[in-house]
């Protein structure tokens, strides 16, 4: 038997489809499933709230260390609470869509962000499938399974605004594509997969198909680990 839950990173741009692969392979496995992206979004609707300005980065690292976030770990019921507030909806609005990059090109919350993300990894029972920028190499580098997801950015756009339903003009989509790429790749590579990281592109497959892919390459690293354990048991 494993001596330890399984887990499993996947990194990748805005519109990867890295979010949609995470909660299949959760739910597929029975594994929880933990969306990094979503903590940036919260603490951006804390920092928004408290009312400071986004250039004053002491204020909103401030912010980002005092709310109180809630995010749940089911992959089939997301649900997020921002300093007692539910914000589930709220965090994909365009509004918040266009702040996160506030937050996310700031060390010091980066660093706040990571210690939380490797809390919950660490509680989760039965193994857990987390998905964001810097999961491979930040906060879990030493993770069963570590994938960077990948697509052409016109696919990313497609699939973003199927996301929103055709309801998304150009500039908005545009600015939540690769205007955060850019933003967020300051800080964090998630363009080229670090030494161990596996690269998949998606661009051609469908969802099913790149769930399959990751599916089956937690069941090889859950079979390896568990002979390697089954040596070492008197």
């Amino acid at each position: 038997m494993m001596t330890k839950p399984l887990v499993i990173a996947i990194d990748g741009a805005s519109g990867s489809g890295k979010s949609s692969t995470a909660r299949g392979v959760a739910t597929r496995l029975g594994l929880a499933y933990l969306d990094t992206g979503a903590m940036y979004r919260a603490v951006t609707v804390a920092y928004l709230d408290a009312g400071v300005d986004g250039t004053d980065t002491a204020a909103v690292t401030a912010a980002v260390v005092r709310a109180d976030i809630q995010i749940s770990t089911d992959p089939t019921d997301q649900r997020v609470r921002v300093n007692g507030r539910d914000v589930t909806e709220e965090i994909r609005s365009q509004r918040i869509s266009s702040n996160v990059s506030t937050v996310a090109v700031i060390p010091a919350c980066r660093e706040n962000l990571v210690a939380r993300q490797r809390a919950i990894i660490e509680a989760a029972p039965n193994g857990i499938v987390a998905e964001g920028r810097d999961i491979t190499t930040v906060v879990a580098p030493d993770a069963d399974v570590r994938l960077l997801l990948s697509a052409d950015p016109a696919v990313r756009m497609a699939r973003r605004r199927l996301d929103h339903d055709g309801q998304i003009d150009d500039a908005a989509l545009r600015d939540q594509i690769l205007r955060r790429d850019a933003d967020d790749s300051t800080l964090v590579n998630f363009s080229t997969a670090a030494d161990g990281v596996i690269s998949l592109d998606g661009s051609l497959l469908s969802l099913e198909q790149v769930i399959d892919a990751v599916v089956e390459l937690a069941e090889r690293a859950a079979s390896t680990r568990s002979t390697g354990d089954d040596k070492e048991t008197p």
